[in-house]
C-alpha cells in the first residue's frame, strides 16, 4: 500500500519513514519549503529519500513566508532558548502549518491513489502545537474524508509516544541520527540551546542512546 509521508529532515520524520519502509510501504516523501529559518533541514530530508530509495518532492510554499508573520521560524523574531515545553516555545508556532502541509499531502494521495498520509506528530508536541494533538488528527481525517470523498487514513504511529521512545525505535531501525536536523536556528551546527536542540539532547539521554550530534553549547539537559 502507498503512503504519502511528510518529512522535514528531522529525527521524528526520519524514524517515521524508516519505520514505514521496514513495513514495506511504498512511500512518496514530501517536504515543504515555507521560508523557514532552518531550511537546511531539507538537505537531510533529501538524504533520507535517497537512502530509502523513495520518490521525493519539495513543495515550494515560500510565497507564504510574508503572510505567516509572528513566528520565530518565519519572521524576524529571535528563536527562544529553553525547554520545548516552556511557554516561550509558542513563539515557534507557524499558523496552521501542519494543516496546510497535510491538506497538500492528502491532495497528492488522492491523485496517486495512495491509502495513507503519514506525519510524525508525537506526545512531546501536544503541549505546544495544537496540530499535533489527537483531537486534531481525528478531526482532520474526518474533514478530509468529506473534502476528498475518500477513505485515505491519516497514519500517526508516534502520536502517543515520547521523543525518547522515537529515539529508541530509530536506534532499533538503524536510523542515521547524525544525518538529521532539529535546530530551529539553522546555523552551521546545532546550537544546543533552542527548544528543539534541548528536546533532542534530552531524548537521547532518556533513551540511553548515544547522541551523535555536534552542538555549539552542551549543558546538562537537566540543569
Amino acid at each position: 500500500m502507498k503512503v504519502i509521508t511528510i518529512v522535514s529532515g528531522g529525527m521524528d520524520s526520519a524514524v517515521l519513514a524508516t519505520h514505514l519502509a521496514e513495513r514495506k510501504y511504498e512511500q512518496h516523501l514530501l517536504s515543504f519549503n515555507y521560508g523557514q529559518r532552518h531550511v537546511k533541514e531539507l538537505e537531510y530530508a533529501f538524504y533520507l529519500s535517497a537512502k530509502l530509495a523513495c520518490q521525493y518532492d519539495v513543495v515550494d510554499l515560500t510565497s507564504l513566508k510574508r503572510l505567516l508573520a509572528g513566528s520565530a521560524l518565519t519572521d524576524n523574531i529571535v528563536v527562544p532558548d529553553g525547554h520545548y515545553t516552556d511557554e516561550s516555545m509558542k513563539a515557534t508556532i507557524v499558523p496552521n502549518r501542519n494543516a496546510i502541509m497535510l491538506s497538500i499531502a492528502y491532495a497528492v494521495a488522492v491523485a496517486e491513489n495512495a491509502s495513507y498520509v503519514a506525519y510524525g506528530a508525537h506526545a512531546g508536541d501536544h503541549a505546544i502545537y495544537p496540530d499535533c494533538r489527537p483531537s486534531f488528527v481525528e478531526r482532520f481525517q474526518a474533514m478530509e474524508h468529506v473534502a476528498a470523498g475518500s477513505t485515505i487514513l491519516l497514519k500517526t504511529p508516534f502520536l502517543y509516544l515520547t521523543k525518547a521512545d522515537i529515539v529508541k525505535e530509530g536506534h532499533r531501525l538503524g536510523v542515521d541520527f547524525a544525518a538529521t536536523w532539529s535546530c530551529y536556528k539553522g546555523g552551521e551546527i546545532h546550537c544546543g540551546t533552542c527548544g528543539t536542540c534541548v528536546e533532542r539532547r534530552e531524548a537521547f539521554h532518556l533513551a540511553g542512546v548515544e547522541d551523535p550530534t555536534t552542538y555549539q553549547v552542551v549543558e546538562d539537559v537537566h540543569s
